[in-house]
């Protein structure tokens, strides 16, 4: 029995297991392609997983696994997942949004056309500005209004420096056209603007200045507006300026290239006592101070007709002047007892202009607000000289003057 298991039969009987438990592995491996063996099916959906393998997605979303991506291998293997493209879902995701690539082309029902313009001839040459192309978008926008660009039919309005991209009907692109020539076609030296922002304490100025004055359209409420000759504006200003409650606000001169916007502002900040804040530690309360930037800022931007005929002028005059600081008593509990304090509520005056006027190059544009906040930050308004008990004023029949010179030398 002993001779049975001598060491041939060991090695003989090991060498047969071995070979049987490597045809064992061979049968089970799965094939190079990535197939499984014959037999054996793979599986089909996302439900024959095993369950800790699923995640949850939010409600309304689909469960199917998205088709495969255009262009992707047909062949039968089996792809390893691509877990970079797995969507991201948020939690305010909303299930009913569509979004699509649509057709692919820009839609023109209403005989949309693409057109660009070269504006380089323009903005290469304006260097004071980093974004000079900015310019002719607000002209156009100007002149087109703003809505058009947002409804139906769709449009299309976007400028680099050197180009400006317009799609939109033929109509439209007539009058952007018409803009982009008054840029690239005119002048873009600097040119000189005779600018008073003037004030009168009173109105009454007008009966004697009716001759030299020729009304003009204003579409703002409450705004006058006239032109007058050259020689008239000199003989206006110098009545004005003999009255005893005329007062100006702004330097006269300021160059201003063709097409761009120019700031005038006198801003003078003005501080209160805003409200009280109540403590837990003594005092008890603390009085926390308010600011209030007083004062006026006026935007010009002025474009001539390709002739230098013509000048027209996009105007945005902004004042806000404390009238008086009306003051408030308040008791705040202090130790058990109150203690009275005071704050102030601010008095606000202000007026708004924002229009556009045309007028001929060679003659002065005048304007006049009404009687409304006086645009000098701090002052007691030149109303006071006329308040027979020396009471501080801060209205005024407010002025503008505008004058176009020809192109500095």
């Amino acid at each position: 029995m002993a001779a049975c298991f001598g060491p041939r039969f060991i090695a003989s009987w090991l060498g047969a297991a071995l070979v049987l438990w490597l045809g064992g592995l061979a049968a089970a491996q799965i094939p190079p392609n990535g197939l499984p063996p014959a037999g054996v099916a793979a599986p089909a959906s996302a439900a024959d997983r095993p369950p800790s393998l699923l995640a949850p997605l939010p409600a309304g979303l689909p469960s199917s696994p998205p088709a495969a991506a255009a262009g992707a291998p047909s062949s039968g293997a089996i792809a390893e997942p691509r877990r970079d493209l797995t969507p991201v879902y948020t939690a305010d995701a909303r299930p009913g949004l569509k979004v699509t690539k649509g057709s692919g082309v820009l839609p023109n029902e209403h005989g949309q056309i693409w057109r660009e313009y070269d504006i380089s001839p323009y903005t290469l040459r304006v260097a004071d500005s980093a974004e000079p192309q900015r310019a002719l978008i607000d002209w156009i926008l100007r002149e087109t209004g703003t809505e058009v660009w947002f409804v139906e039919p769709l449009g299309i309005l976007s400028a680099s420096r050197t180009t400006l991209r317009v799609y939109h009907t033929p109509e439209m692109h007539d009058r952007v056209r018409g803009i982009v020539e008054r840029f690239v076609g005119g002048d873009v030296e600097a040119h000189e603007l005779v600018v008073r922002l003037m004030t009168v304490g009173s109105p009454n100025w007008r009966s004697r200045a009716l001759a030299l004055l020729k009304p003009v359209e204003v579409k703002s409420a409450g705004i006058e507006a006239w032109v007058l000759s050259r020689e008239n504006a000199v003989l206006l200003y110098e009545q004005l300026k003999a009255r005893g409650d005329f007062r100006e606000h702004s330097a006269p001169q300021t160059q201003v290239v063709n097409g761009q916007t120019q700031t005038m502002s006198r801003i003078q900040p003005r501080s209160y006592t805003r409200t009280v804040q109540l403590k837990r530690e003594y005092p008890f309360y603390s009085l926390l101070p308010g600011q209030i930037d007083e004062g006026y800022s006026l935007k010009i931007s002025p474009l001539l007709s390709l002739d230098g005929q013509t000048i027209e002028v996009a105007l945005d005059c902004r004042v806000d002047q404390i009238e008086k600081l009306v003051p408030l008593a308040m008791d705040v509990p202090v130790g058990g007892q109150s203690q009275r304090v005071q704050v102030q509520v601010p008095q606000m005056v202000s007026w708004r202009l924002n229009e556009r006027f045309r007028w001929p190059a060679n003659e002065v544009l005048l304007l006049s607000c009404g009687v409304v906040a006086n645009p000098a930050p701090g002052s007691a308004g030149p109303l006071s000289l006329l308040s027979p008990l020396g009471l501080p004023s801060s209205r005024a029949d407010a002025l503008l003057l505008v004058e176009h010179r020809e192109k500095l030398k």
